[in-house]
C-alpha cells in the first residue's frame, strides 16, 4: 500500500518525472522502488536533498494516499503548521501498526463467529 500510495503521488507529477526521480533514488541514493518501505528514512533524505523544502509536499501527499488506502476515503484538511516530530516515517510506522492491529480485530472477530456458528449448528 506505501509504494502504491508513493506512485500515485509521483504520478501526479507526470509519468516521465515519476521515472526519473525513481531513476535518481536508484543511481544517486542507491535505493530501489521495491526498498522504500524497509528505507523510509534513506528515502525521506534522498526526496530532501532532491527536492528540498518541496519534499514534505511530497511526504504530505504519500501520507494523504496511505491514509485512504488504509482507512477508506478521507478528507484532507491542510494545516498551516506542521509538527517536527511527526516525520514521514512516524506517521509511515503508525499506519503500519494501525493497520496490523485492524487485520488481528478482522481475524479476531472471524475466529468467533466461525465458533458462533458451530455452537448454533450444534444446538
Amino acid at each position: 500500500m506505501l509504494l502504491e500510495a508513493i506512485d500515485e503521488a509521483l504520478s501526479s507529477l507526470g509519468e516521465t518525472p515519476k521515472k526519473a526521480i525513481y531513476y535518481q533514488l536508484e543511481t544517486a541514493f542507491n535505493i530501489k522502488r521495491l526498498e522504500i518501505p524497509n528505507k523510509i528514512d534513506d528515502f525521506s533524505r534522498a526526496l530532501e536533498r532532491l527536492f528540498g523544502v518541496g519534499a514534505k509536499h511530497l511526504e504530505i501527499v504519500f501520507m494523504k494516499n496511505l491514509y485512504a488506502k488504509v482507512r477508506g476515503a478521507c478528507e484532507w484538511i491542510p494545516c498551516e503548521w506542521v509538527v517536527p516530530e511527526f516525520t514521514f516515517k512516524a506517521y509511515v510506522d503508525f499506519m503500519k501498526q494501525d493497520y496490523e492491529e485492524a487485520s488481528r480485530n478482522e481475524e479476531e472477530i472471524g475466529i468467533l463467529i466461525n465458533e458462533n456458528e458451530k455452537l448454533q449448528r450444534c444446538s
